[in-house]
């Protein structure tokens, strides 16, 4: 008789197929998100659409990654009865994937940054999960690695898998959903799609699929200042660093495994005033609230929207409301903490407002 070695006995088969029922039982609860006309003046011809990423179970895009790294970890053997989960974030993922966790009753540890908002850290303890907060945000990576070590737990690296973890080819990914919902309106094939990058694995899944299903609809990446992804588009330098963001869920200190270049168009490098200036103008317009990195994208929007008009283009854009304003009530949403960050909004907000009423690219006087 030949020798074997188990690695998985029925039991723990059994364990994974019931914990991937229950993920994917999740999702077939859950409607898909809404996407939201954002109303330009008519007589421009261009038509703005906002998927609202906010009304997923854990009020955020990251959902849909959270889901998708179980789901994979589940497949690859990696996450096991009993297994505890790891993960390094700024916040929304961590939410996501201690809710997921609690799903399927296994223990959770998010490795934050100290400056993440106290929203998300009750997030993140009301669906049971536990935070370990480092002062060095560039720390959370192996503070992961050494936790799930020391635990015999699993680190989920969303910022290696997150671009290989989302089937991006369809199976109801963000991409697929986003196209069927145009299908009707009158400009199907949008010109533009513009997200954020924290992962990289949202634009890597929405450029992927383009080009897969041979649309013309290009790829625009916003960066929040601090961030290394402006300036490795740029150059092309990987081991670049920087800062870090101010803006929670996206800009990364450093370049992330899953951030793809080759799959964006353009990149476009957003001040933090600003972001936090078409936060509340989004507001303002849609009575939304939505959260900083939204605002982000607004501002990106506005500058390609800007672009469009001057040069007689008609067509559709689409952006994403990445989560609620809720969640940042404390810092973007508070006058005071502004003034302590050296963060002058108001004159970013005027050139929104000129923007909305003129078409012009929005400069701030």
């Amino acid at each position: 008789m030949g020798r074997f070695v188990d690695r998985c006995d029925p039991g723990c088969r059994e364990w994974i197929a019931e914990a991937i029922r229950k993920v994917e039982a999740d999702a077939n609860r859950s409607a898909d998100t809404h996407l939201h006309v954002f109303p330009l003046p008519p007589e421009w011809g261009i038509d703005l659409y906002l998927k609202d990423e906010s009304v997923h179970p854990t009020g955020s895009l990251k959902h849909r990654l959270a889901r998708s790294l179980f789901l994979y970890g589940l497949a690859n053997g990696w996450i096991r009865e009993g297994t505890t989960i790891i993960e390094a974030s700024s916040g929304s993922t961590a939410v996501s994937e201690a809710y997921f966790a609690r799903l399927v009753g296994l223990p959770f540890v998010a490795v934050m940054p100290e400056r993440t908002s106290l929203e998300k850290i009750e997030l993140i303890e009301f669906y049971g999960g536990r935070c370990h907060l480092v002062a060095d945000p560039s720390a959370i990576y192996a503070e992961s690695r050494r936790l799930a070590e020391e635990c015999g737990g699993h680190f989920m690296d969303q910022f290696t898998y997150a671009e290989r973890a989302t089937d991006w080819r369809g199976n109801n990914n963000i991409a697929e959903s986003i196209f069927e919902q145009l299908r009707l309106e009158r400009f199907p094939e949008p010109s533009w799609i513009v997200v954020g990058a924290g992962t990289g694995g949202t634009s890597a899944t929405i450029g992927r699929y383009a080009r897969y299903r041979r649309f013309g609809t290009r790829v625009a990446v916003v960066d929040p200042e601090g961030s290394a992804f402006f300036g490795a588009f740029e150059d092309g330098d990987r081991d670049r660093t920087a800062a870090g963001s101010r803006i929670e869920g996206i800009g990364r200190p450093r370049v992330e495994p899953s951030f793809l270049p080759t799959v964006i168009d353009r990149m476009i490098q957003v001040p933090d005033a600003a972001s936090i200036a078409a936060m509340r103008w989004t507001r303002e317009v849609t009575g939304r609230s939505v959260g900083g990195s939204t605002g982000t994208n607004m501002w990106g929007v506005a500058e390609l929207v800007a672009e469009m008009l001057e040069r007689g283009e008609r067509g559709s854009v689409v952006t994403l409301i990445c989560d609620g304003g809720e969640r940042y009530a404390r810092t973007y949403g508070s006058d005071a903490w502004l003034a302590g960050q050296g963060l002058a909004v108001g004159p970013y907000v005027e050139a929104l407002r000129t923007f909305h009423k003129t078409g012009e690219a929005p400069a701030p006087r």
